[in-house]
């Protein structure tokens, strides 16, 4: 494989994501099952301990649900670093909650357990072994310093110390078990996947590699012949001329027709890396994703809304995740729209901002803030087509793959908004905004085609 496939191939294996939304709803069960733990101990077996401390906990991490679900959209997706710092925090507020009511003597510590599975699944092996040798400090903690509970009499509730070292040893063991256990299911899921995804790379690029074979071949063939007849005549002129000016200018011809079969033999030998197909102007990959849709009814407008004093068009990467990914956002807005859809394309000195337009209903209000999830379907009959089931999945690709490639994804309706130069309709729908900062795709221009590479010689899968 190249460097720019193997590059996707790490980022597929580092970026398991996790959605906030899923962590949040967790925490609101946890909290929720700590609640009515704590209130029926304290009234319904009048077990005795700090309530309002332990409250206090509990309600920090209600807290820090709702200060989550403001601040950030429904569709957040975790990095690793942001994954493991939320999984952090939920073991540090559950081993709090425990110390207060009595460590490893409350049958609950075993939920310890819960985040290192999580992690185990999601996240890489180095957040996994942190978050597990927290647990695990944690826990010996637990096991040597707690508040006590007490029953009615006031007699402290407290296990045998053997019986609490036997309970943390298992606690340990369990930690260690069913975290390697989870890690090593995840592994061999996301090996899988690797696995295929390589496959498809390979076929792909046997693909490319096959026709390319074919225009050389064909190039070589219709040439040969006009080849042969100039290093024929060059000959001939040598041999004929009596000036030797002219005839080193015959001589100069014959080898350049030797250099052009030289060439073309070394193109039916080599691959190219040609760098000048990996770049292309900004309206060139634009108009190259909406190809597929410029003939199905609905009229496509390209609008450069870049004033002179942005400078020239940027040239940006050629690269499949952002050409699959404008052709999914222009495909929907080709569905949806009535007749018109406008792709809006801006930039600054720092940024580059598409947008794609059409005059269709525009989302549906009460979707809007989970636009970019998987699956997802307007039930509402009067908003469902006969020909289209739903619009999650295209909308889901298409915001992961460019998000992967630096970009920031915006969906919102845009009517009563500004309208996008050459409306001629009565009214503006859905808008999806593509912005990317310019060093993360701008290419170099300067740079020149790349060295000849033998098949034989490059990597592969």
């Amino acid at each position: 494989m190249d460097a720019q496939a193997d590059g996707l191939m790490n980022r597929d294996v580092q970026g398991h994501w996790v959605r906030l939304e899923t962590l949040t709803r967790v925490r609101w069960l946890a909290a929720s099952g700590q609640l009515a733990a704590l209130l029926i101990a304290r009234y319904a077996y009048e077990l005795h301990f700090s309530l309002a401390l332990c409250l206090a906990v509990v309600g920090v991490s209600a807290m820090t649900n709702l200060l989550s679900a403001l601040i950030f959209p429904r569709t957040k997706r975790l990095s690793e670093t942001e994954a493991l710092l939320t999984l952090v925090f939920d073991t540090a507020q559950l081993s709090l909650l425990l110390f207060l009511t009595g460590g490893l003597n409350n049958p609950f510590s075993v939920m310890l357990i819960a985040p290192v599975t999580i992690a185990a699944t999601a996240l890489q092996l180095r957040s996994t072994l942190i978050l597990g040798g927290l647990a695990i400090f944690l826990a010996t903690l637990l096991e040597l310093s707690f508040e006590p509970l007490r029953l009615r009499d006031g007699t402290p509730l407290d296990l045998p110390g053997l019986f609490r070292f036997g309970f943390w040893l298992a606690l340990v063991m369990g930690i260690a078990f069913i975290g390697l256990y989870s890690r090593s299911v995840a592994s061999e899921k996301h090996a899988l996947a690797e696995a295929l995804l390589a496959m498809r790379m390979a076929l792909a690029r046997e693909q490319k590699l096959t026709d390319i074979g074919g225009v050389v071949a064909a190039a070589a063939h219709e040439l040969g012949t006009p080849l042969a007849t100039i290093k024929l005549v060059s000959a001939e002129l040598i041999d004929a001329l009596d000036d030797p000016d002219l005839a080193e200018d015959a001589r100069l011809i014959r080898e350049q027709a030797d250099r052009c079969r030289a060439i073309l033999h070394s193109m039916g030998q080599a691959a190219r890396d040609d760098l000048h197909l990996r770049n292309a102007p900004l309206e060139a990959i634009v108009t190259e994703a909406a190809a597929p849709h410029t003939q199905r009814g609905k009229q496509i407008t390209f609008d450069a809304l870049a004033g002179p004093d942005s400078g020239p068009m940027p040239e940006i990467h050629r690269r499949p995740e952002i050409i699959h990914g404008l052709r999914n956002l222009i495909q929907n807005a080709v569905d949806f729209a009535a007749g018109q859809v406008w792709v809006e394309i801006d930039w600054t000195d720092r940024t580059i901002t598409l947008r794609v337009i059409d005059d269709g209903p525009g989302y549906p209000a009460h979707l809007l803030g989970r636009i970019g999830e998987p699956y997802l379907r307007d039930r509402r009959p009067e908003n469902r087509r006969p020909e289209y089931e739903g619009m999650g999945l295209g909308l889901f690709i298409a915001k992961t793959l460019l998000e992967r490639t630096g970009a920031t994804v915006r969906f919102a309706n845009c009517t009563g908004a500004r309208l996008p130069q050459g409306f001629t309709g009565t009214r503006c729908g859905a808008m999806a905004e593509i912005v990317w900062m310019r060093a993360a795709v701008e290419a170099d221009p300067r740079r020149a085609l790349g060295q000849n590479i033998a098949f034989d010689d490059q990597d592969t899968p």
